[in-house]
């Protein structure tokens, strides 16, 4: 009996312990659960609220290269015409340069509508690369390009204020940069290498760009030669530059370009752009007319000859780098002008 009595409370003990263990195990899943519940309502309130406070997205800016969105560079021997509509027989309205850049606005056929420098227009889509492929001949042909930010910018022989000035540059105007030395900044000029105080320039990598064709009109003082000698000129904008050259497609220097550009009209100059100055009348710059001569020197001489255009530009075999090309006629400060033509 008295062993019965044991086992039975054995039996009521082990079953209260059954119980409170199942009781235990419940309290803990409920908690759980009810934790879970919790966390999962704490982050959807914390996304709610993070949608709520969070600042509107600003749109990034599109990618560029060399300034351009949607890029596209003349693949040419010399230069590719820049025409002011989607056809062959519509009027020239510029000219794109071997590897210049520009940014390609829409497309009409085989013709695209391009931007470029000041200049914009159609040109064959067969002529330009695009996409990637342009975007590695980018990399290959773009140059850091120095900018006068000054009314007068004066290029020196050697990079400091003691040295003689070699020429001064117009506001605005660029400079191929050859190499950044910090305070100064070693500029090509027309072939020639001077320095630059680099205060005084802003300075960016760049493709070649597109160049305009003055309209030359007929007016007072103005003679069929003169404009007639100037669309000649113009024709060859665009083609190689090689010093010592005398061939208008094949490459030419600064004399020699001006020195076939009169041979054409029956007047014979020399190889020397300082010799072609000793030619014609001295006249002021104020009165230049198309075809007069503009000469540019340094500390030592005459080193430079372009004609002019009208409209303040000339054209002139620049440098290796940019070829026969128009420019501001004061894009340096002229030493001299001469007149050859007397109409």
């Amino acid at each position: 009996m008295r062993n019965y009595i044991k086992n039975e409370w054995k039996k009521v003990i082990a079953g209260c312990l059954a119980g409170v263990t199942v009781f235990s195990m419940s309290h803990i899943s409920l908690q759980a659960a009810n934790q879970a519940s919790a966390g999962v309502s704490a982050m959807l309130n914390e996304c709610l609220v993070k949608d709520t406070d969070r600042e509107p997205s600003v749109p990034s800016e599109p990618e560029t290269i060399c300034g351009y969105t949607n890029l596209g560079i003349a693949n040419v021997e010399n230069h590719l015409n820049i025409r002011e509509g989607a056809g062959e027989e519509s009027e020239l309205a510029g000219k794109l340069p071997r590897d210049a850049g520009c940014e390609i606005l829409s497309q009409d056929g085989e013709w695209f509508q391009i931007r470029s420098g000041d200049v914009t227009g159609y040109v064959k889509g067969e002529y330009l690369l695009t996409g990637e492929t342009a975007a590695q001949k980018a990399d290959e042909v773009k140059s850091i390009v120095a900018v006068s930010n000054t009314q007068t910018l004066n290029a020196r022989v050697e990079p400091n204020t003691d040295s003689t000035i070699w020429v001064t540059i117009a506001e605005g105007e660029e400079m191929q940069m050859v190499e950044d030395m910090g305070a100064w900044v070693k500029v090509d000029i027309d072939g020639d290498e001077c320095y630059v105080a680099r205060e005084y320039v802003e300075l960016s990598e760049q493709l070649p760009k597109a160049m305009t064709m003055t309209e030359i009109r007929y007016g007072e003082g103005i003679s069929d030669v003169r404009v007639d000698m100037v669309q000649y000129a113009c024709q060859f904008v665009g083609n190689r530059y090689v010093w010592g050259g005398t061939s208008l497609t094949g490459g030419v220097d600064c004399s020699g370009f001006t020195m076939r550009i009169y041979e054409k009209y029956g007047i014979y100059l020399p190889h020397s752009s300082s010799a072609q100055s000793g030619y014609g009348t001295k006249i002021d710059p104020s009165e230049a007319k198309p075809g007069d001569l503009f000469f540019y020197g340094n500390g030592g001489g005459i080193n430079h000859v372009a004609m002019y255009i009208g409209n303040g530009q000339i054209v002139h075999a620049s440098s290796a780098k940019t070829g026969i090309k128009i420019s501001n006629a004061f894009y340096r400060t002229p030493i001299c002008v001469t007149r050859l033509i007397s109409e």
